[in-house]
């Protein structure tokens, strides 16, 4: 076990699909998406007025942050209200077939944030397709220009009550 940024960090070797290192003890920031302009702004800045809550899970794989989901793309492996824990990414880093939550400008003024799939796309390597989980809604492919943030998914919290 190794310390970083005042956090304890172990490193394990078992059937794990990455080498990321475990932190048996972080804090992610739990952000309130509807208060920020977008995910490229709420990256850049991270301010601690978005911060509904923070998340303590043990031996989780470094996050930068966690968002409520919304909508059904994703169902039945995600539903509005779930919450999914991310880290940071640059598109040179992608790992085809992961989940990702991301930010596609529409148009100047509007863009669309969502959770899917990122697979390589048929339209050559300046496309991505974005796949859900739902098969109601249908695998879209978009040019690379047009995602603006990323993030790889890396957990997600289901809250099961009555209500």
């Amino acid at each position: 076990m190794i310390k970083e940024d005042n956090t304890s960090v172990m490193i394990m070797k078992n059937d794990r699909k990455t080498a990321d290192a475990i932190h048996v003890n972080q804090e992610i920031p739990l952000y309130d998406l509807e208060a920020v302009a977008g995910l490229r702004e709420l990256f850049n800045s991270g301010e601690p007025q978005r911060v509904l809550d923070t998340i303590k899970i043990p031996n989780l794989p470094k996050c930068d942050g966690a968002i409520s989901v919304t909508g059904d793309s994703m169902y039945p492996l995600l539903k509005s209200g779930d919450i999914v824990l991310y880290k940071e990414t640059e598109f040179e880093n992608i790992f085809f077939g992961e989940m990702y939550l991301l930010s596609v400008k529409l148009n100047d003024w509007e863009e669309y944030i969502t959770v899917k799939y990122v697979q390589k796309s048929d339209q050559g390597t300046e496309y991505v397709k974005l796949v859900s989980q739902n098969s109601h809604h249908q695998p879209k492919d978009i040019h690379i220009s047009k995602i603006s943030a990323l993030a790889l998914i890396k957990a997600s919290i289901r809250i099961n009550t009555m209500m």
